[in-house]
């Protein structure tokens, strides 16, 4: 195993980094929304290296049903509350510190099915432009299966059923 390939050929370093405050509205949802997703590193900021996003999600919220992407793997930390991951083979109930790695291929989905609300990160690698796939989603309700097609063809997300 060696280091990746290097992509920084200066001397003295650059001032570059990406700082979100705590308190920083989330990108998507409002409050009252059974889940709002704050961009925390996009594509774009990590170069495509990898998408990370805090999931605050309200009790009783549910999620996605189970899915697989093609390009893209996808990770869980439960930072709190507890989050029903599903690991392809059964549902597990993920509490703070949980972790859960689903390499591409792999069938997921994930829920908050509890009395309380729950917080996770997800974590993509590499890079992938999601943020279009979370605005875009609550919004697919009037379109044609053929729209929808189209739209989780475009953003790597497959159901087997």
């Amino acid at each position: 195993m060696s280091y990746p390939k290097q992509v920084y050929f200066g001397d003295g370093g650059e001032i570059n980094a990406h700082f979100v405050p705590a308190d920083t509205a989330p990108d998507v949802g409002e409050p009252g929304d059974g889940m709002r997703i704050r961009y925390l590193a996009t594509n774009d900021v990590t170069r495509g290296e990898f998408g990370l996003y805090r999931v605050m999600m309200k009790a009783k919220s549910g999620g996605p049903k189970t899915h697989f992407h093609r390009t893209i793997s996808e990770s869980f930390f439960i930072l709190d509350g507890t989050v029903r991951l599903f690991n392809g083979e059964k549902w597990v109930d993920a509490r703070e510190g949980d972790f859960l790695h689903v390499p591409q291929g792999g069938l997921h989905a994930f829920s908050n099915d509890s009395d309380d609300p729950a917080e996770m990160l997800l974590l993509f690698t590499p890079g992938a432009p999601r943020e279009e796939f979370f605005e875009k989603l609550p919004k697919l309700g009037n379109a044609t299966e053929e729209e929808r097609a189209e739209f989780f063809d475009r953003h790597d997300q497959y159901y087997p059923d």
